[in-house]
């Protein structure tokens, strides 16, 4: 049998907590755990009713205590509080309105292998957000950041809410090839995770 993924489940009220454990207590690919039963390589899910000062410093505390596969399930995302949580590492977000058990499933399952889940139109939220900040003729370009061609284009594609294995059909590499030139992107630059390299990209004026 295979082993079964660890998820810390923290909900900001009782009955989103009742809800997620109800949706995912009875499938045998998960099993909850408390923070101190938690591994670091354990999935930790936020639920909230939307993002906000008091969502973002959950996730931090998270991150402090060394959780990386963060994955957020909210009612509303404000763009500010969207970008923070890419930023402290967030992977995977999910309205609560698409929240079925399959969808959570798909969610958690997804940051336990190192993959990223966003929304199209969140993404473009988030592009909207970095771009605004984004100062045009900063200098800072792709030569400044020794960002090469292919990995650029590959941002782009995530960017455009492509998934791996879209990338690697469009582009005709493997599907390891894809991941690799995303992992030396996000261990070179010290990026959180996919969508946190789609922020630093725009942010670099590279896309």
């Amino acid at each position: 049998m295979t082993e079964r993924l660890s998820l810390l489940l923290h909900a900001t009220d009782g009955i989103s907590r009742a809800g997620v454990a109800a949706a995912l207590g009875q499938r045998e690919e998960i099993r909850f755990v408390s923070v101190e039963q938690a591994r670091p390589d354990a999935v930790a899910m936020v639920v909230t009713d939307r993002t906000d000062a008091r969502s973002s410093q959950v996730l931090r505390e998270l991150r402090y205590r060394g959780f990386t596969k963060l994955v957020l399930v909210a009612s509303e995302f404000e763009d500010a509080e969207l970008l923070t949580a890419v930023e402290i590492g967030v992977c995977g977000v999910l309205r609560r309105a698409e929240a079925t058990p399959e969808a959570l499933l798909r969610l958690v399952m997804a940051a336990a292998s190192g993959d990223s889940t966003l929304p199209p139109e969140l993404l473009g939220k988030l592009i909207q957000r970095v771009s605004r900040l984004h100062r045009p003729g900063s200098g800072r370009g792709g030569a400044m950041t020794g960002m090469t061609p292919r990995e650029t284009e590959v941002l782009r594609m995530v960017a455009d809410g492509l998934d791996t294995r879209e990338i690697s059909e469009r582009l005709n590499y493997s599907q390891r090839t894809v991941k690799s030139i995303l992992h030396d992107i996000i261990s070179r630059f010290q990026l959180r995770n996919r969508p946190h390299a789609v922020a630093f990209a725009l942010r670099e004026g590279l896309i």
